[in-house]
């Protein structure tokens, strides 16, 4: 099929040439023009606005973002409102807000356009070479693009999971689910490293990741990073949430489900950016007063 590409990020730019790959005329468009000068090195044709991206597809068209969430995809969708038409198709493959997802279906839906919700795993690797899809949307609009999803995606990784919305809801919870696998891999390999014993991680990681229950994209990973940095001395115990393990967590809250796993995950999270670390110095000062438990304080300090 013939679309348009909003994005040459980490994500846009791979997919748009896994994209090419599979036979598609992807025509992309990114607000830097230093990647779209890159990507046409690779084959892939590219326009310098959001109008020329429009223009130069035929009716119905489909755009596909791949762009960050929140703002940057309402101002997208009002500045393609200028030149979309009735049955056109707008693709939403970021990490959106299901709720925000919902928002824009119901406003897109007043102006005759389609609007479908595509949560998309797998990394930069998948995007590459076979990615995972959790799409959501009418199935009208469904059918237009289920062939380079299937095309695009692992075999079996593409599931039109249900109506508008579904799809960055599953993202959501699937990124939830991350959190706390990760938050558990990483635990475990805190305990092995203030072992006693004398372990090798990267071994223990490469028997892991082959054969053993817990083996899988996760534990390759590992692997990988304990290749290139054994000790990980070169790394800052910093760890980002991007929004979908809170998201979760809210939602978990809103439907009472308990769910301490991810919650815990996501405030490990948090913390790894504390620098103040104020309840530790207040439970270390409480342990003083009610036991007479030694204080550690810093140099310079009085007492």
């Amino acid at each position: 099929m013939k679309l348009g590409l909003v994005g040459l990020g980490k994500m846009g730019y791979p997919l748009a040439l896994n994209m090419k790959d599979h036979g598609h005329d992807v025509i992309a468009y990114n607000r830097s023009p230093e990647k779209r000068r890159l990507i046409e090195r690779e084959g892939v044709k590219t326009v310098d606005s959001l109008k020329a991206l429009v223009e130069s597809l035929e009716k119905p068209r489909t755009i596909w973002l791949m762009v960050p969430s929140g703002e940057t995809v309402d101002h997208l969708i009002q500045e393609l409102l200028r030149y979309l038409e009735h049955d056109d198709l707008i693709v939403d493959g970021g990490n959106s807000f299901y709720k925000d997802t919902l928002r824009r279906f119901e406003m897109l839906k007043e102006e005759g356009i389609g609007y479908i919700d595509v949560g998309t795993s797998g990394g930069v690797k998948g995007a590459r070479y076979g990615a995972c899809f959790m799409a959501g949307g009418e199935e009208t609009y469904m059918k237009r693009v289920e062939k380079i999803l299937e095309d695009t995606s692992v075999e079996n990784g593409f599931a039109h999971v249900g109506a508008p919305g579904t799809g960055h809801y599953v993202k959501m919870i699937h990124n939830g689910i991350e959190y706390g696998m990760m938050q558990a891999i990483g635990e475990g390999f805190e305990i092995l490293e203030h072992s006693r014993l004398m372990i090798n991680q990267k071994e223990v990681a490469k028997v892991w990741a082959n054969g053993s229950i817990i083996e899988g994209l996760l534990m390759n990973m590992v692997l990988n990073a304990l290749e290139k940095s054994p000790d990980l001395k070169d790394i800052q115990g910093i760890v980002d949430a991007s929004g979908e393990g809170e998201w979760t967590v809210r939602e978990a809250l809103d439907l009472k489900v308990y769910a301490p796993v991810i919650s815990t995950a996501l405030g490990m999270r948090f913390k790894s950016k504390d620098d103040l670390k104020y309840s530790e110095k207040m439970v270390a000062a409480m342990r003083n007063e009610f036991g007479g438990h030694a204080l550690y304080k810093k140099e310079g300090s009085n007492g």
